[in-house]
């Protein structure tokens, strides 16, 4: 069975590495892009499963990654998890406006929890 894939949107090194380790040691193969254009790039050149998305980005920021994402139709269903910092209502409400599969905050959950996500969205994928 192919191991699924997981795009990784984030632009500060020491989360982008522990996000990328944990993750593989799940059992996913990981593709990495440190700023939103680069990763825009990588969704299209590659089959991801899944992208995780920071919001502060350098280049273009996550709420303009996610736009463009969900406009591509051949994206359009790729589920996107928002990992990121910010956690006013507002920018929640506008992650989830513009088709986040899901937001969670940093601070509010641990690399466990976040892997746990990845796993239930992934598995509910039909592949």
């Amino acid at each position: 069975m192919d191991k699924k894939t997981v795009l990784i949107i984030e632009d500060e090194q020491g989360m982008r590495d522990t996000l990328k380790e944990s993750i593989e040691d799940a059992g996913y193969q990981t593709i990495i892009a440190e700023d939103g254009e680069k990763g825009i790039k990588l969704a299209k050149q590659y089959n991801c499963d899944l992208v995780l998305l920071d919001i502060i980005l350098p280049k273009k920021d996550g709420f303009e990654v996610l736009r463009e994402l969900k406009m591509d139709e051949k994206m359009k269903d790729l589920p996107v998890v928002l990992i990121t910092n910010l956690s006013e209502p507002s920018d929640i409400q506008k992650a989830l406006d513009l088709g986040a599969t899901t937001y969670l905050v940093k601070s509010s959950h641990s690399l466990a929890d976040i892997i746990e996500k990845i796993d239930d969205i992934l598995k509910k994928q039909k592949n």
